[in-house]
């Protein structure tokens, strides 16, 4: 038997070796499928003599792609190199560049990443004289991406009248007309944004029946990782690129599927059955990460959701310790706990500051754990803070090097054209878009002739930035890419008005920018990447994940949401702020659903630890400016009481823990919880309505109104939220505090 497979367990052993047909791969919390589906790989070549480019793998980050293919080189050597292995959106970016004149596109055609979109979208609802407080950025790219996602054009969105009544109610008619000129610009631009990688790859398979057929038939073998996280889209490109040979093995775990607010669809891996009848079925149960307590309070927390694939993680790791409960009573007391527990953990078992984690539900929660961490003199990191790739002097350089590349690229022009400042005002520049528009040219090619549209010395500053890019783009076929940046960085004059910023930040914007041509040198003295040009490394650039990014001093206690923690694992972790309407949200407990996905995404906050687990809740909490009585989470009531301790010496008098041990979690117990939770407060109950109360027509309900409500009393709304037809107001009550109302249901009087 191969080394290889001598490494694995049966399950492991089985998951490996059968590669015909379609398989699903049910992979509990630290059970190993990263090396399932390395070998998996490395049994096609070795074995089956499978050719590297007949194999696709999809990943969900550069880094766990990049991983697995040292991995496979390991055993394979060079010939893993030629694997189409990578991100879905990189993988299919791949695809798209070789097709895309089928679309009509550039084969160079400028990926916009979030901030480019925003920025566009901005612009667009300034052109529409629209409120862009109602039709905030976020809010019109979050509803053209869940369109895209769920594969529905402009045309198909205009022409549903479901969607069109979504944005009456919601009080955004424009969105269709926002969205379709949103794509109209996007095609000019020769751009794509990241849902239209996948959108584009669906209607390339979709319209050419060819193409669908040759990648159809290269592909012999598909693989999918973490495919719970998978999305409509990314499912039915799989689907499609495994139905002639049907060998499409996917990896997943249905119990950490926390993503449904990107559009991951649990229904894929749940229902994948129902697509591939001969699907054989492997469960990979042993975790190999944490002690038994842990794995048994994971287990204990997930049995209660009822949408799953039944499985029984185990593990021979040992009973490890007991999960800790800690009640503090504020949260900067729960900062100043976890601080002085760490300080402590450290000092007597001579562990280092990257063995530790905090995860939080929100990053608004970070605050109080930092300060108390700095106080105690340790070092952290807020992972999900503001990304290299992500600052202003780095987005200025790269979206010269994008306009280099691709002349189209209008969200890059309006960002350099002026940049350092050159004499060309907004007005200039709307002049070029008005042309370019009246007479169907390009805004390159007005910019080459810009003295018939632009006249005085705005038109000779444009003509000299013209003459300037030309010798950039002649360059760039001379040059390989780092000496290209690096004659951009200085004739453009960005490097010169940073270096003559002589203050502490100008210094560091200056050498983020040597950072960045630092980069691009390593990215070109790379002889393992087949393309190593400008185009390619923008590319690289603008699907890194915040999880690629490195960081230059490893040994620090990683803070983070637990959403970014998925995929991770700390020997001791912290999951902190444990109180209802944090943890679970408030916002996710109107449906099962809802609230199955918040007890998903505990389970991986669980299954993050190795040896310790604490968890932490507060009695009170400072929640938009204002101090809240705080109530323990229902999921610490789910947790095996036979797993779990209350620490007493770090929670104050009479812990609240303590009688939660003592009652043994049980039924009568958890009824009368769930009883007082729902029973009105001693507030709720003295508040009569005003005489003249009369229920509003709240359907032009906005942030900031005056409401009375007949239990809650008087309060302001501080939140409006639309899901599908369902219109969702948060309102901060003088008496009760905040509670989120369906306007459905709730009767609320407005105020003059």
């Amino acid at each position: 038997m191969q080394d290889y497979l001598e490494t694995l367990n049966p399950p492991q052993r089985e998951g490996v070796i059968k590669t015909e047909g379609p398989t699903l791969i049910i992979a509990g919390a630290g059970s190993g499928k990263t090396r399932v589906l390395t070998f998996r790989i490395v049994h096609l070549m070795r074995e089956h003599h499978i050719d590297p480019y007949n194999i696709l793998a999809l990943t969900f980050t550069n880094k766990a792609a990049g991983e697995m293919r040292h991995r496979i080189e390991q055993v394979v050597g060079n010939e893993a190199r030629s694997l189409w292995m990578g991100t879905f959106h990189s993988v299919f970016a791949r695809i798209l560049r070789a097709e895309a004149d089928r679309l009509g596109y550039p084969n160079n055609f400028t990926i916009y990443d979030t901030d480019d979109s925003k920025t566009l979208l901005k612009q667009i609802v300034k052109e529409l004289n629209l409120d862009d407080k109602l039709y905030k950025a976020n809010v019109c790219l979050n509803r053209i991406s869940a369109a895209k996602n769920r594969l529905v054009s402009w045309q198909e969105y205009n022409r549903n009248p479901i969607y069109m009544a979504d944005d009456e109610t919601s009080q955004r008619p424009k969105m269709g007309e926002i969205y379709r000129i949103y794509a109209d610009r996007c095609f000019k631009a020769g751009a794509m944004d990241f849902d239209d990688l996948l959108f584009n790859t669906n209607v390339l398979f979709r319209d050419h029946d060819d193409i669908l057929n040759k990648y159809q038939h290269r592909f012999k073998y598909v693989l999918v990782d973490e495919f719970q996280d998978t999305n409509l889209s990314q499912y039915l490109i799989t689907r499609k690129l495994s139905a002639v040979h049907q060998n499409i093995a996917v990896v997943g775990d249905d119990a950490q599927s926390i993503y449904a607010f990107r559009g991951a669809d649990i229904q894929n891996i749940l229902n994948f059955e129902k697509d591939f009848p001969e699907l054989n079925m492997i469960k990979l149960e042993q975790n190999y990460r944490s002690s038994n307590r842990i794995v048994q309070a994971a287990n204990s927390v997930i049995k209660h959701n009822q949408n799953q694939l039944h499985k029984e993680v185990w593990t021979a790791n040992g009973e490890g310790e007991f999960v800790e409960l800690v009640k503090a009573t504020s949260d900067n007391e729960e900062g100043r706990l976890v601080a002085s527990t760490i300080f402590e953990e450290k000092a007597q078992n001579q562990l280092n500051n990257l063995d530790f984690a905090v995860l939080y539900r929100t990053n608004s929660q970070s605050r109080a754990i930092e300060e108390a961490l700095r106080r105690q003199n340790i070092k952290y990191k807020v992972v999900g803070g503001l990304s290299f790739y992500q600052r202003k002097e780095i987005k200025d350089l790269l979206a010269y090097l994008r306009f280099v590349v691709n002349t189209n690229d209008e969200q890059a022009l309006r960002r350099i054209i002026n940049l350092p400042r050159r004499g060309i005002g907004t007005g200039t520049v709307n002049k070029i878009m008005v042309a370019a528009e009246e007479h169907g040219l390009s805004l390159w090619e007005v910019l080459q002739n810009v003295g018939q549209y632009v006249g005085g010395r705005s038109g000779t500053a444009v003509a000299n930035f013209v003459v300037m890019i030309e010798r950039f783009i002649i360059d760039m076929k001379k040059k390989d890419a780092y000496e290209t940046a690096q004659e951009i960085a200085k004739v453009s004059g960005l490097l010169r008005e940073l270096y003559e910023d002589k203050t502490i930040e100008g210094l560091s914007r200056y050498e983020n920018v040597q950072e960045m041509l630092n980069a691009i040198k390593e990215f070109v003295d790379n002889p393992e990447l087949p393309d190593r040009s400008l185009a390619a490394f923008l590319q690289e650039v603008t699907l890194l994940t915040s999880q690629d990014e490195g960081d230059d001093d490893p040994d620090k206690v990683t803070l983070m949401t637990i959403h970014m923690a998925k995929g991770l694992e700390f020997k001791h972790v912290f999951v902190v702020g444990l109180e209802e309407d944090l943890f679970p949200s408030q916002m996710m407990i109107e449906s099962r659903e809802d609230l199955e996905e918040e007890r998903r995404l505990f389970y991986v906050a669980i299954t993050r630890a190795m040896t310790k687990l604490y968890l932490t809740y507060a009695l009170t909490r400072y929640r938009f400016g204002r101090l809240k009585n705080c109530e323990p989470s229902r999921f610490i009531e789910e947790i095996d009481p036979q797993v779990m301790h209350v620490n007493r010496s770090k929670s104050a008098s009479n812990p609240v823990g303590q009688t939660y041990l003592t009652q043994n979690f049980s039924r009568s117990a958890l009824e009368a919880r769930v009883a007082r939770r729902n029973a009105p407060s001693p507030n709720q109950r003295v508040h009569k309505p005003s005489p003249n109360f009369v229920a509003s027509d709240t359907s032009k309900l906005d942030e900031g109104m005056k409401v009375e409500h007949p239990k809650f009393g008087f309060g302001e709304v501080t939140k409006m939220d639309t899901l599908g037809a369902q219109k969702k107001a948060t309102v901060n009550f003088e008496k009760v505090g905040e509670k989120t109302l369906l306007l459905s249901f709730a009767k609320l009087r407005i105020l003059d």
